[in-house]
């Protein structure tokens, strides 16, 4: 079965457009709401509003009913994992158990620079994914204390209560680095996320998705019990983004997030992709 999630650009946005896109995605039926979680706005221009990703997360779980929420994905490095397990069962818990966890390597140079943190290499940044995964998997199941030793990570007689509203909130991992990224998602991953850039050919994910079906087969787990996420830009044609999405599903992705674009404002566009979603229904 095909998903359909709804992720508007929120940099430059209002809180009262927000609440506004929060509305329609709640009412129009899509499956998923997503928010990003930047520190600055992304893009050429690093200037500009944008609100913390997983503050919106609280608001957007009060403010919705029944569509599942989530941010994709959350760096590791921005939060300890111990303080992130708990914001995560937090948002859990508002929302009625409707989260869905974003979690990526993270690494944006130009806000380390700006908060003057440090920027790891990028093998410790998919380590540091890995050992979180770990330890959120501990914290949000096991009634005890929890002690974890890491290469990067340590806790000590760790409680965190309550535990989430869900037995295990599901882990949409968004990392494709062949040898190192998609082992992690084989090990922990509910959903593979992939972000379809402008200009990547279907053919390049399809190969990246049989990389990680290797993963799998290295870790004993069945390729089948994680999911296939990818998320593009929505052209503002219907017929083309009809077009666009059948040919991801047919590429054997069952999870589509849609970045609305093409129009004057993220509201009309988001209206638009509403409008639109009955005919992405048919291409699942």
């Amino acid at each position: 079965m095909t998903t359909v999630g709804l992720k508007p650009p929120q940099q430059h946005l209002g809180i009262g457009a927000l609440r506004e896109i929060w509305a329609i995605a709640d009412d129009a039926g899509f499956d998923g709401c997503w928010v990003f979680d930047h520190l600055a706005p992304m893009g050429p221009d690093r200037t500009g509003d944008v609100f913390d990703g997983w503050s919106l997360l609280a608001a957007m779980a009060e403010a919705t009913k029944r569509v599942r929420i989530g941010c994709l994905v959350s760096g590791t490095t921005n939060r300890h994992p111990g303080t992130f397990a708990k914001i995560a069962a937090t948002v859990d818990h508002l929302s009625g158990g409707r989260l869905d966890v974003g979690l990526g390597a993270g690494g944006d140079a130009f806000t380390d620079a700006m908060m003057g943190t440090p920027t790891p290499s990028p093998v410790e940044r998919v380590e540091r994914l890995a050992e979180t995964c770990e330890i959120l998997s501990l914290l949000w199941t096991r009634e005890e204390e929890t002690d974890y030793r890491g290469h990067h990570y340590t806790l000590t007689a760790a409680r965190s209560d309550p535990k989430p509203r869900q037995p295990k909130p599901p882990l949409w991992l968004g990392s494709s680095g062949e040898k190192l990224g998609l082992r992690v998602v084989a090990e922990h991953a509910d959903v593979w996320l992939n972000a379809a850039l402008p200009g990547t050919e279907i053919t390049e994910l399809q190969r990246l998705s049989r990389v990680l079906d290797d993963h799998c087969a290295a870790a004993g787990r069945d390729p089948a019990t994680i999911r296939r996420a990818v998320q593009f830009r929505l052209p503002s044609d219907a017929d083309s983004a009809v077009r666009l999405a059948q040919s991801y599903v047919e590429a054997g992705f069952t999870e589509l997030v849609l970045m609305p674009t093409g129009h004057d404002d993220v509201v009309t566009a988001s209206e638009a992709a509403a409008k639109l979603l009955p005919r992405l229904r048919d291409v699942g």
